[in-house]
């Protein structure tokens, strides 16, 4: 594991979602918390992009880097919670590949001068301000001519009761792209999607994506 940027406790640090004793607890919890699938969006947009550098903001237990990399793509992931790396470390071993797991307070991240070819941000679900700061933050290491793909819950969540974040934390396709103007920024996908997925519980549940992709100028 390599520490880029210190994570500190502080107290009641355990249920405060910002912080590593959260995560750590919540990843706890069970030996898998994800499907270890990539998600459908990420394959949808990236597919048939040409591989080059990535980073996956918030990788979890390692799927989506573990996907990129078996396409080609040099990849960083980057999380908060070492119980998830550790697991994502040993995922990517399984699967024969070569990713660079990185634990960092993601709000204080910092990435490379030269940046990455595509910024992979997935469920990253934040209130204002934080939110637009993250995102313009995670924006900024986006190379020029490279991709920055959000996904994120959408609004709607919270009028039909599907389980997730709370409803200040949802976000449409439009909250995002309107952060980021020409001529620097390119819309390639603001759309709203409609999936079929296994529910936290049991069955399946209907979830409602906000899905951008955006190019920056060269």
């Amino acid at each position: 594991m390599t520490d880029d940027t210190p994570v500190t406790s502080a107290p009641g640090a355990a249920d405060d979602p910002s912080t590593p004793e959260f995560w750590d607890a919540r990843y706890g919890e069970s030996d898998r918390l994800w499907s270890g699938e990539p998600n459908p969006q990420l394959v949808a947009e990236i597919a048939e992009v040409e591989a080059g550098t990535a980073v996956d903001i918030g990788c979890g237990e390692g799927a989506d880097a573990i996907w990129l990399a078996r396409r080609g793509w040099r990849v960083t992931g980057a999380d908060i919670s070492s119980v998830a790396l550790e697991r994502a470390r040993a995922h990517g071993d399984q699967a024969g590949v070569e990713v660079e797991w990185v634990q960092t307070d993601l709000l204080a991240w910092q990435a490379p001068a030269d940046g990455f070819d595509l910024v992979n941000v997935q469920f990253f679900q934040l209130a204002e301000p934080e939110r637009t700061v993250a995102l313009r933050r995670f924006a900024a290491a986006v190379a020029p001519g490279g991709l920055l793909l959000v996904v994120a819950h959408h609004p709607v969540h919270a009028e039909t009761g599907v389980p997730g974040p709370p409803a200040d934390r949802l976000y449409t396709p439009e909250d995002v792209t309107a952060l980021f103007a020409a001529p620097e920024w390119e819309t390639v996908t603001a759309e709203t999607r409609t999936r079929t997925a296994a529910g936290h519980h049991s069955g399946t549940t209907e979830f409602t994506d906000s899905v951008v992709l955006l190019r920056r100028a060269r």
